[in-house]
């Protein structure tokens, strides 16, 4: 290669390539030529523009300085145009720039942080930028700034996940009261086609307050294993016990004695044998003419049956504060409280002869033992067992007899009902007597009641009025 005229230098200067800020530039006696970008292809004779400058899709040419403009067109004196790179393709073209000696500089805004990468290489080392230390909090600042969320984002991720999870609680929610259903319409079934019904109640105009006869029926029939003597045949009502519920005001249960004198169809008897030689609506009538309310709903358990109940339920607490040795009833009793099997309850319930207050004091334990099993069988150790559940209620459904019209939902008022007579805020006791030792020929000892003096009760209880306590002639005396 010869040298051309006007002193250019007969190499060719190699392009100019102005790394990171670390680095030194090259000598100012040396013109140094722009270094074209990666993608745009040399051409034969052609030298690359200085620089370039993209702004939009315009390219600016910035005008150069006398010196600057000297130079190149030494240095371009018998050289070709380079081709210019455009913006939008990033591929070079054939064509002259408009002044190819001009440097053209690429806005930091437009430029691609891509590292190792000519094209992003600043061309002069007087446009570098200089580079200061930033704080670390800057930099992980700057780092995750394209992961954060605006807060209307989020608000509104939130929103959309609201209504599923509030979807979800609803179809628990609904599971569960369908299955809560199902359990309930099930029990109902099972206990309304296990109850024995019969024909007790009459035809007597219906009373304000509700009302049921609870009787225990002594079948003397072998049914039963108590361990006492008993020569009578036949069944006897021995427990008679009216539960009312008035509309406002306590609940009352009140025992009838057994021994109480009646007359049936012009013939004297005891309560407890009218059953027996009238019939059952015979003694529903009896027991309506002594309270004056409507007996709304019977239930009768017999005494084998409540045995076997107790025994289900794994025994009662019993309380009695003396001792008995009691061959008629069989009880054998330590004074105090203990926990009594089936056989002892219906011992408990049984004794009089060995009790100075005879049938009353027999009337007392009665409704201690039915008390008992209630409690015992609402309380949370059976009504969790699912087992002692299952057990109970098939005891108690074989020992039970019902009215025509009684069904799971009158049964289940009538233990809350008792529960409630039962508690410190209800009322318990018995009827009231004129004579406690009537004696009637081909009777017996009965006891003579007093009808006025129930008549006032009754009406009190029925219509919530009588403060809660006990009642009766023992209550008084």
């Amino acid at each position: 290669m010869t040298q051309e005229s006007g002193g250019a230098d007969p190499h060719i200067n190699p392009p100019s390539f102005i790394p990171a800020g670390n680095r030194r530039p090259r000598p100012s006696g040396q013109v140094p030529r722009s270094f074209a970008p990666a993608r745009a292809s040399r051409q034969s004779g052609q030298a690359p523009s200085d620089r370039l400058s993209v702004m939009g899709n315009n390219v600016e040419e910035p005008q150069p300085n006398a010196n600057a403009k000297a130079s190149t067109n030494a240095a371009d004196n018998g050289r070709r145009t380079p081709p210019s790179f455009s913006p939008k393709t990033g591929r070079a073209t054939r064509g002259a720039a408009p002044d190819a000696a001009a440097p053209r500089s690429i806005p930091p805004s437009r430029a691609r942080m891509s590292s190792g990468s000519s094209r992003n290489a600043v061309r002069n080392p007087s446009d570098m930028p200089v580079s200061r230390p930033s704080s670390p909090a800057a930099n992980v600042s700057t780092k995750f700034s394209h992961i954060d969320r605006p807060a209307a984002a989020t608000a509104k991720t939130v929103t959309a996940h609201r209504p599923r999870a509030l979807r979800i609680i609803l179809c628990a929610i609904a599971v569960l009261v369908a299955a809560l259903i199902l359990s309930v319409f099930g029990a109902w079934q099972w206990v309304d086609s296990k109850l024995n019904r019969s024909d007790w109640l009459t035809d007597t105009p219906n009373t304000p307050a509700s009302t049921w006869l609870i009787l225990g029926s002594d079948e003397r029939d072998g049914s039963t294993d108590y361990g006492g003597v008993d020569d009578i045949s036949g069944f006897r009502t021995d427990t008679i016990l009216v539960l009312i519920k008035p509309k406002s005001g306590p609940s009352s249960l009140i025992s009838i004695p057994r021994d109480s004198l009646m007359n049936v169809d012009n013939q004297y008897m005891k309560i407890n044998a009218v059953a027996q030689i009238a019939g059952k609506k015979a003694l529903i009538s009896n027991v309506e003419q002594i309270t004056g309310q409507k007996i709304d709903h019977v239930a009768q358990i017999k005494f084998g049956g409540l045995q076997n109940v107790v025994n289900a339920l794994g025994g009662i607490e019993l309380c009695y504060d003396e001792d008995v040795q009691d061959s008629y009833s069989g009880l054998n009793w330590k004074a105090g409280c203990h926990t009594a099997d089936g056989s002892t309850a219906l011992s408990f319930s049984r004794m009089r002869y060995a009790d100075a207050r005879g049938d009353f004091g027999r009337n007392e334990r009665q409704r201690q033992v039915i008390s008992a099993i209630v409690k015992t069988a609402s309380s949370s150790g059976t009504l969790t067992n699912p087992s002692k559940v299952v057990a109970v209620s098939n005891a108690a459904m074989s020992a039970l007899t019902v009215d025509e019209k009684t069904n799971p939902y009158t049964l289940l008022t009538m233990a809350l009902a008792f529960k409630s007579a039962t508690g410190s805020n209800g009322i318990s006791g018995s009827v009231y007597w004129s004579d406690p030792d009537y004696y009637v020929d081909g009777v017996g000892s009965s006891v003579l009641l007093d009808d006025a003096k129930n008549t006032e009760l009754f009406n009190q209880l029925a219509d919530g009025t009588h403060k809660a306590g006990a009642v009766g002639n023992l209550a008084e005396g």
